[in-house]
């Protein structure tokens, strides 16, 4: 069995240049698993969708929740009872998930493994397992392979970080078939045609960052010279309605902003929106975005939110929540938006350390209901089969 259990004890200065944050005390527990109602959603052939806990670095509290959309519930921590016999720690930060193939993928970062689950159960199936490479960032599909970044190093800022690089994995034999060097740690990927594209951060480099977009030839698994420059310290991608891909850039908190950059079909930066943007996420014609900006002058946050019209890429909203109830939302952090309805789902991680908030909002931007979540929700996935024998996460079952 993989072992999953790890323990650091050093700070960690986060590359989104956001706060320092400090590991949880051995008195804390993971949320143990739970039922909470809620207002059940149309019906659609979106059943739900699975959230994952990123957790404080250090604390081995990634977990993982599930919304069933007909019922109306949600369910929290739902890995231990599923998996009886797995160790019950998915382990040291939640990265991100998605479905693929029917099976559901979580990225577990700096535990550096894959956890593969049964979408219809979330029963273990299997674990990717990179041998000699920590620090595992995003995941993306295409074709019957998996396409993994990796920061190719320990979790250390240094001068001497290393590039980073993506893995191409086998989804049929979960092994490694191929891997190539990118820029300095890579963040999140996108597929438009048979061109993959990485995000290189360079957050480790500190203030030295990287500013460039890696392109990957999927047809031969080989990287293009060309890189295409951005902002520094980039982070998310996002494709549109049009295929154009939406790049964040988390600036250096200090002098340079945050930023969000098109790049066009033709592979070229087409416009600088002069919006900041910690996270996004596309639903129609629009690309819905939150930010948290850190400033290490004035020592507080500024938050905003905003639409972009994809069509016309201009900014047509400051603000997607339209009922005031942004202001009982403390660190907005991850974002997704219903594929079939458009209700935007907003989690808040608040002070990173307890449990946190997901919010869904109507496609209007009026709150529909709240839950509490692990520590740290981020990433969701939403799913088209709903799952099964949910009576095992129900009390007393």
């Amino acid at each position: 069995m993989f072992k999953r259990r790890y323990k650091f004890r050093y700070v960690f200065f986060l590359v989104s240049a956001t706060l320092f944050i400090s590991c949880r005390g051995d008195e804390e527990e993971i949320i143990p698993p739970g039922v909470i109602p809620v207002t059940p959603g149309e019906s659609s052939p979106v059943k739900g969708f699975f959230l994952l806990n990123e957790a404080n670095m250090g604390s081995n509290k990634a977990s993982i929740d599930y919304f069933d959309s007909d019922l109306g519930k949600y369910y929290q921590n739902i890995y231990p009872a599923i998996n009886p016999n797995v160790v019950h720690e998915l382990g040291d930060v939640g990265n991100g998930i998605k479905v693929y193939g029917g099976k559901l993928y979580a990225v577990i970062n700096v535990s550096g493994y894959v956890e593969v689950m049964d979408v219809n159960t979330a029963k273990h199936v299997s674990t990717i397992t990179i041998p000699s490479l920590p620090n595992l960032r995003d995941i993306v599909f295409d074709e019957g392979y998996a396409y993994v970044s990796s920061y190719n190093g320990p979790v250390h800022v240094t001068p001497d970080a290393p590039p980073g690089c993506v893995v191409k994995v086998d989804t049929a034999t979960m092994t490694e078939v191929g891997r190539v060097t990118v820029g300095y740690q890579p963040e999140e990927m996108a597929i438009r045609g048979k061109k993959l594209y990485v995000a290189n951060s360079g957050g480790y480099r500190a203030p030295n960052y990287d500013n460039t977009v890696s392109v990957i030839d999927l047809n031969d698994f080989t990287r293009e010279q060309k890189r295409i420059t951005v902002g520094i310290n980039p982070h998310r991608m996002k494709l549109d309605s049009d295929s154009n891909i939406y790049v964040s850039s988390r600036g250096d908190a200090r002098d340079i902003p945050s930023n969000t950059y098109i790049i066009d079909r033709n592979d070229a930066v087409s416009k600088s929106l002069d919006l900041p943007c910690n996270n996004m996420a596309a639903g129609g014609d629009s690309m819905y975005v939150c930010s948290v900006e850190w400033s290490s002058v004035t020592r507080k946050n500024t938050i905003t939110y905003a639409i972009v019209n994809t069509k016309t890429q201009t900014v047509v909203s400051r603000n997607f929540i339209t009922d005031g109830t942004e202001q009982q939302i403390v660190f907005p952090y991850g974002i997704a938006i219903h594929p079939e309805n458009r209700d935007i789902y907003v989690t808040d991680a608040r002070d990173r350390v307890n449990p946190g908030v997901l919010y869904c909002f109507d496609r209007y931007g009026k709150r529909r209901w709240s839950v509490v979540t692990g520590d740290i929700p981020a990433h969701m996935a939403f799913t088209r089969k709903a799952l099964q024998n949910l009576d095992m996460l129900e009390p007393g079952k």
